[in-house]
């Protein structure tokens, strides 16, 4: 258990994990509660700067069964990045399906969840798997800053 986490967290923790059929291990609790309290999408890079004690796939496998399991989204920053962010999996709105927002400046991205992604209509027996839009610019402090 995190020093930092009270026994009736970990154990939402660990409920969150096993409703989705996710194995419950120290290292998904740590980074699963990290996610929530972050509230907003993070790198890979983030995540592993947080816990500089993991290995890069380590991070890596434990976001995608994340992503895979549905407690998480993920979505593609204008570099190619990935960000991810947790979320309740019965809340309407996820798992990304909403706009996202990246400050060009900091690099924080955040979700845009009192907004519907637009509607895409595919032709010829296309089927869409997923779609994502990130609006980008700078975020209010950034924007401040460069006004001075």
């Amino acid at each position: 258990m995190s020093k930092t986490r009270g026994e009736s967290q970990d154990d939402a923790l660990r409920t969150r994990l096993r409703s989705t059929g996710l194995k419950v291990t120290p290292i998904r609790m740590d980074v699963l509660d990290y996610l929530l309290t972050i509230g907003q999408p993070v790198s890979h890079s983030d995540v592993q700067s947080a816990f500089p004690m993991l290995d890069r796939v380590t991070i890596y496998r434990t976001l995608a069964s994340f992503v895979k399991s549905g407690i998480a989204h993920q979505v593609q920053g204008l570099d190619g990045m990935w960000h991810f962010c947790a979320h309740d999996p019965n809340a309407s709105g996820c798992p990304g399906n909403h706009p996202h927002f990246l400050c060009l400046s900091c690099g924080k991205m955040i979700c845009l969840l009192d907004q519907r992604m637009p509607r895409v209509d595919v032709t010829g027996g296309n089927v869409v798997e997923g779609k994502q839009f990130v609006a980008y610019g700078f975020c209010q402090e950034c924007a401040a800053k460069r006004k001075d």
